[in-house]
């Protein structure tokens, strides 16, 4: 599956549009990553176990985006972005989402 945040893909042609894609996760850091965050907060600086938490809910959206996509029949995501919004407290949701559509060979 081709995936770009541009609007084209250069070599191909989009022959069809086939609408949005997407791929959404929620996450809350686990009761270790949520203690050493919680420690570094105090001290400052980055947060790399709070970063983990975060990274792997991109991944985890990015590959439930490319099923969708699959399923839909498409060969390629365009306008590919990310999300994030806090909607309980440490609860995130990461939504990775496109514009699925269907390219030839240019």
């Amino acid at each position: 599956m081709l995936v770009t945040t541009g609007n084209d893909l250069p070599g191909y042609r989009i022959v069809e549009v086939m609408g949005i894609v997407r791929g959404i996760v929620v996450r809350a850091p686990g009761i270790k990553q949520g203690l050493l965050g919680g420690l570094k907060q105090i001290v400052g600086g980055n947060i790399e176990s709070y970063a983990e938490v975060c990274e792997q809910a991109r991944r985890d959206a990015y590959a439930r985006m490319v099923t969708h996509a699959t399923q839909e029949g498409a060969d390629a995501i365009i306008g590919m972005r990310y999300d994030a919004t806090e909607f309980a407290p440490s609860t995130s949701e990461v939504l990775a989402y496109g514009t699925a559509v269907r390219i030839v060979k240019a």
